[in-house]
């Protein structure tokens, strides 16, 4: 049996929407956390069902936002886990204390620091907060993070280690697939970067090191470790359906907790070669993944050219504002499903107070059946639709009325989401 990696953003306070899953990867909720399985590059190495770093939970098209920081969730002491737990809990909820560094990791001294940020977003739609961490890319305030850090997020706030200064953030733009993000801090200039590798990235064997805001502190520590492979891939499917995969994998075993997801792996010269993303938990021996940082880079430059190709969302997602009664996830980690395998749509489960959904009168219980005259099959059909619009963007929904079956039409204008 495999260890169970976590995902490692920091998670505070409850009230999250589904998809929860335990300090040891063990699924809490309505089992709509995202699962994966470890592919091994080389015979021999622990094969097991994954969590994985998003809680894809959200709508990118209208339903309940992603919980951010929620991890994928595998089975207990089983496999991969994303890294976002809730520091001092042990149910993964948020319920604790925050804790000190963690044990095998230093505090980062001040180089370890240069061009470092602590990340801390507002999780509005589900009443928490999450912590990771993330690296500035430019003097003028472009940060690089994982989606999971900020996914579900209606506000960031990034500190600049370094230098104590904190910023409001915006998104640039996200790939959820990939777990890559692009963060823009307001009236940011004069900003160190980090180093970025030059020399070919790291080799099995080689000595690394993962900087990050371990347990949410707003502390940075460092933990030291050693490359165990490279190319790893792993991916993930939510219920078993619709599957996802990381590929190009940097495996390490270094002491790297929640809260430093987003954060820098570095080589023995202090370049950064990675972005920590996942971790084992239930082992004395801590298993790391990270994204090597030439195929986050290729990715942050799509999104800050504005190409919303290839799984990229520029911006913010268009919200209309409700939860679905079925999981299924659709673009932008939406959750979805028909009404009851008799009536073809998308069955609202519930309405979020104040959003467009709840000014057209929509309600649980009711089922969309089209958006400006497309028929609606299912919630996934509903994500992939509304994906294709923009914040402002008027639609007209059909759905047929829980309380009386009777078909009702709205037009509505939607609104900007949470960070998907």
């Amino acid at each position: 049996m495999g260890v169970a990696p976590v995902a490692i953003a920091a998670v505070v306070g409850v009230g999250v929407l589904g998809g929860l899953h335990a300090a040891d990867g063990a699924a809490t909720s309505s089992g709509t956390g995202v699962t994966a399985q470890l592919e091994p590059a080389d015979p021999g190495t622990d094969d097991g069902a994954a969590g994985g770093s998003d809680g894809s939970t959200g709508d990118g098209s209208g339903a309940q936002p992603g919980q951010g920081g929620e991890g994928w969730g595998g089975p207990s002491g089983d496999g991969l886990g994303g890294l976002d737990q809730a520091p001092g809990a042990s149910d993964g909820l948020g319920s604790g204390a925050l804790g000190g560094s963690p044990t095998g990791a230093v505090p980062a001294d001040a180089d370890q620091q240069v061009g470092v940020v602590t990340i801390v977003t507002e999780l509005g739609y589900s009443g928490g907060s999450a912590a990771g961490t993330g690296m500035v890319l430019s003097a003028d305030g472009l940060v690089l993070t994982n989606n999971h850090v900020v996914d579900g997020a209606t506000a960031i706030e990034v500190t600049v280690e370094s230098t104590g200064r904190a910023y409001t953030a915006t998104v640039v733009g996200t790939a959820p697939d990939s777990d890559v993000a692009l963060l823009q801090l307001e009236d940011a200039s004069g900003l160190t970067p980090v180093d970025i590798d030059d020399d070919g990235g790291v080799t099995t064997g080689d000595e690394v090191t993962a900087i990050g805001n371990a347990e949410g502190t707003g502390d940075l520590v460092a933990a030291a470790g050693t490359v165990t492979a490279t190319d790893q891939t792993m991916t993930a499917s939510t219920d078993g359906t619709d599957s996802e995969t990381l590929s190009g994998l940097i495996e390490l075993q270094a002491d790297v907790v929640s809260g430093d997801s987003g954060g820098p792996v570095v080589d023995d010269e202090g370049e950064v070669v990675g972005i920590t993303t996942a971790a084992s938990s239930g082992s004395t021996t801590t298993v790391a993944y990270a994204i090597d940082i030439q195929d986050a880079l290729v990715i942050a430059r799509q999104i800050e050219a504005g190409d919303a190709s290839e799984g990229v969302t520029i911006g913010y997602p268009a919200f209309l504002g409700v939860s679905l009664a079925q999981a299924a996830t659709g673009p932008g980690g939406a959750l979805g499903g028909t009404a009851d395998g008799t009536t073809s749509g998308a069955m609202i489960a519930g309405v979020v107070d104040g959003t467009p959904a709840a000014l057209a009168g929509l309600a649980a219980g009711d089922t969309i059946t089209a958006v400006d005259g497309t028929t609606i099959g299912s919630g996934d059909e509903l994500s992939s639709v509304l994906a294709g619009y923009a914040p402002g963007d008027g639609v007209t929904l059909t759905w047929t009325s829980g309380s009386t079956g009777g078909t009702r039409t709205a037009t509505v204008t939607l609104a900007e989401g949470p960070a998907n």
